[in-house]
């Protein structure tokens, strides 16, 4: 099956996480917001920006150790088990599918300030118009589709920065007066209504598979959306309020405004002020429904190479390299999701999402904690783990305060997942998770490799795109010992003798000696604990690596008493120029600042394996 092309750079990322952002939370939810709390909105919107902050950054870490498409869904999985996986899988793909229908609900009803007269019916259509219009930009391809997002991104800001300086003199501080109309509790749960606004950063990581150089662009991707689209929420509803006050009540469905950021743009421009925001409007709408579908639609594909729903949504285009099943099925839900009630809706995301950054922070937690080895993350998470352990109190807290129908509502639908893993994925998939691997750690001190070690060793050889060469090759193959006491060096090469002779055609007793007269000759130790013991051998086209550790240390010499670390190079003499090249790649390898402390704390000879095949160095 074709894998999913890397066609996204860092200006896709910034642009699709931003894209994401910029759309409902903005144009639609300040009226909202400041029914429930007053002016207070500008910091319940920075509140909001904060509790995301954890949670981004533990997403930028997990995608940089795994970028697979299912962001969320797929760190989950393999770090909690596939009963979370079932659930984190569902709520991720809906909460996503449903901002974009948010959004494609909002390009109709901004429609009826361009055309008063249109109907219901009709705002339905062109919600439905533009949602295939996305789908078949979506089964094209991510190039055309994050080209799309970046122009939209671009000329959504450009619009906004000018309502923001136009917007400035026209501030009214007596809007200001009666500051919060609500109290703490309110602006928490307002904070968490607006938290969905947010959710759409960590779009990228659902389409990380998709990503060029994805350890240097998805988090700084990220981070830079995140900086760049808070103080731009800020300053606009800070703006907004300043200009409006209690306006924002007026006029409105339910009490209040559902255009709000245009309310404002007419009372500074006029008929051209309204026009050109609900352009902007319209702008951020299609890049949230274009992001949206992208994004969602990697939820089912990944779920189901993971056989928790059928193999049809795994299905990749071949001409395109797209999901394309996956990409109907999403836009389908999409469309029947758009008749749904607004505000409910908007709790509900607001709540699952929240739910599923916690379990986030959680697998980062599991993870590092795991002692899986090649969970290898390009980019750490700070202030671990008290960043994390934050945002888990606070969103359980916000969840709680959500209220009593969002919470039977999301109640539900985590029943009906957890239904779902009962009867259909749990009898077909049986990976093993990091949770797993935490309490075998708890149990015991030496574990076998897993299988969660041997897909993330894949997955960085992906991410890392290493192209295997002929040193790899050896060291798939090459005999690894791992010593458990204390041995000369003469002992130590008899060891190596038996385990390797056979290969060189020759005798246990003449490799044995070769390598004695060879360390005789010359010390083949190049550091205190690390040795490099290498021989010319009779015969052609011959050349074989073996590993050795011995944690209590081999005696060399007097001035090497303990050496930790071997590779025992032998090879024909034909084979001279290869032995040079092996030697450079073991140098760039062990040169790592932490290749001493992963080689002495690897739980088993496979994992020493894989140390050297994952280790950093030009290959040939």
């Amino acid at each position: 099956m074709p894998g999913l092309k890397r066609e996204l750079k860092l200006f896709d990322v910034f642009s699709i996480a931003a894209g994401a952002m910029i759309s409902s939370g903005l144009f639609i939810l300040p009226g909202l917001a400041y029914y429930k709390s007053g002016p207070a909105i500008v910091v319940a919107y920075l509140l909001a920006g904060i509790l995301v902050i954890p949670s981004m950054l533990s997403q930028s870490e997990l995608s940089t150790a795994m970028p697979k498409a299912g962001g969320a869904y797929f760190f989950i999985f393999r770090s909690l088990g596939a009963n979370f996986g079932t659930l984190a899988g569902f709520s991720s793909w809906f909460s996503l599918a449903l901002k974009s229908a948010f959004a494609l609900v909002g390009i109709g009803a901004f429609a009826s300030l361009i055309y008063p007269d249109i109907t219901m019916l009709q705002i339905k259509l062109i919600a439905t118009a533009f949602c295939i219009f996305f789908t078949i930009l979506n089964i094209f391809g991510t190039k055309h589709a994050g080209r799309m997002q970046v122009l939209m991104v671009v000329f959504l800001f450009l619009i906004l920065i000018f309502y923001i300086i136009k917007g400035i003199p026209y501030i009214d501080n007596n809007n200001f007066d009666v500051f919060m109309t609500g109290n703490i509790k309110t602006l928490f749960m307002t904070a968490g209504m607006i938290f969905i606004s947010f959710g759409g950063l960590t779009k990228i990581a659902s389409v990380a598979e998709e990503v060029k150089d994805p350890s240097r662009n998805i988090p700084l991707g990220m981070i830079t959306a995140f900086v760049a689209v808070t103080l731009l929420y800020f300053l606009v509803v800070f703006v907004t309020v300043g200009i409006l006050g209690d306006k924002l009540l007026s006029n409105g469905i339910n009490g209040y405004s559902l255009t709000p950021i245009s309310d404002g743009a007419q009372l500074m421009m006029g008929t051209a002020g309204t026009f050109l925001l609900s352009f902007a409007a319209l702008l951020a709408f299609f890049s949230t429904a274009n992001a949206g579908i992208m994004a969602a639609s990697r939820n089912p594909m990944a779920m189901s190479q993971d056989q928790l729903i059928p193999a049809a949504f795994a299905k990749v285009n071949k001409k395109f390299r797209t999901p394309i099943n996956s990409i109907i099925f999403t836009s389908l839900f999409i469309g029947v999701v758009i008749f749904l009630p607004l505000e409910t809706l908007v709790k509900t995301a607001s709540t699952m999402m929240l739910l599923l950054f916690l379990f986030v922070n959680i697998s980062v937690i599991i993870m590092r904690e795991s002692g899986i080895q090649n969970y290898r993350p390009k980019f750490k998470s700070p202030l671990y783990p008290w960043l994390q352990i934050f945002a888990i109190i606070s969103y359980s807290f916000i969840i709680i305060e959500m209220g009593t129908l969002t919470l039977v509502i999301t109640a539900s639908f985590i029943f009906l997942s957890i239904v779902w893993f009962l009867f259909y994925g749990r009898i077909r998939t049986n990976r093993e998770s990091a949770l797993v691997q935490l309490v075998k750690r708890i149990k015991a001190k030496d574990l076998d490799t897993t299988s969660i070690d041997t897909e993330l060793k894949e997955i960085i050889r992906e991410r890392d795109e290493i192209l295997e060469d002929r040193f790899d090759q050896i060291i798939e193959n090459a005999e690894i010992l791992d010593i458990q006491k204390i041995i000369d060096k003469e002992e130590f090469f008899h060891i190596v003798s038996e385990n390797i002779f056979d290969y060189f055609e020759t005798s246990c007793d003449s490799f044995f000696k070769q390598l004695m007269d060879r360390e005789n000759e010359s010390s083949t130790v190049l550091t205190e604990n690390m040795a490099i013991p290498h021989i010319i051998i009779e015969g052609e086209k011959k050349f074989n690596i073996l590993l050795a550790r011995c944690k209590e240390g081999i005696y060399f010499s007097a001035e090497a008493p303990k050496v930790q670390i071997v590779f025992v190079i032998a090879g024909s003499r034909d084979e001279r120029n290869f032995h040079l090249q092996a030697l450079a790649a073991i140098a760039q390898i062990v040169q790592n600042s932490n290749f001493e402390k992963k080689w002495l704390s690897a739980k088993n000879p496979e994992a020493l394996r894989d140390i050297v095949l994952l280790g950093e160095r030009r290959r040939h």
